[in-house]
């Protein structure tokens, strides 16, 4: 594989943890390893009494394994009410979120997809879109989706946005490691055939990859480009 050249800075909004290995762990586990700086920001926390203490704290615990795994160079922990952000005013979540792309002033962000059926995902994607308004010159110049194993696919595209890639990532010699950084979400990972599962996640890799003539690949809808 080249190297890719022209994404600088990466910032990648995850709702909750593994959102963003299962969406683009591949990615940024290729990116860390050319020299680029990818932060990842995990914009909710599970809390009490609908998700216990112990288990919000389990999660934790295995995501700092997968980003270890992935060579992060900083995770940012935001504590949005897990699977309740619909309960938080707008204004809110937009300042939390864009404190840290402010802070980070990331060249390319990664966002969920705006049509996932989890009402987190798409909001944590329309605070990321006005913290990305380009209203100077540090404007991300690239805003990417990825796919999250059902959350993307389980909508209703005939009356809501279906995930159309155009856009894909060759993460052939990053695979392995984008699948272990998964499994460190014990807590998680499901047997197959179910979708959140490790042979899933490989399944829709190799597809991905197919479609474009790459052995494995991660796939994501180009919401805004500028040409600087």
């Amino acid at each position: 594989m080249n190297k890719i050249h022209d994404l600088g800075r990466v910032l990648v909004v995850a709702p909750h943890p593994d959102d963003e290995v299962l969406g683009c762990g591949g990615t940024m586990a290729r990116l860390a390893a050319e020299g680029h700086a990818v932060h990842v920001l995990v914009a909710t926390r599970g809390q009490p009494p609908a998700f216990p203490e112990e288990g919000v704290a389990r999660v934790r615990a295995e995501m700092k394994k997968a980003h270890a795994l992935l060579d992060i160079a900083e995770t940012h922990e935001l504590d949005l009410p897990a699977a309740a952000l619909d309960t938080v005013p707008a204004a809110q979540v937009n300042a939390e979120i864009g404190d840290i792309v402010q802070a980070v002033s990331p060249d390319t962000l990664f966002l969920p997809f705006y049509g996932d059926i989890h009402g987190d995902h798409a909001i944590v994607f329309q605070a990321a879109m006005v913290a990305a308004r380009p209203r100077h010159n540090r404007a991300p110049a690239r805003i990417l989706c990825y796919e999250t194993l059902s959350e993307t696919n389980w909508y209703a595209p005939p009356v809501t946005p279906a995930f159309i890639p155009n856009v894909f990532i060759d993460i052939a010699e990053t695979l392995e490691r984008k699948l272990d950084a998964f499994k460190c979400f014990e807590s998680q990972v499901r047997p197959f055939p179910e979708e959140r599962s490790v042979e899933a996640l490989e399944a829709l890799a190799r597809s991905r990859g197919a479609m474009v003539h790459l052995r494995a690949a991660e796939a994501f809808a180009n919401i805004r480009q500028i040409v600087r």
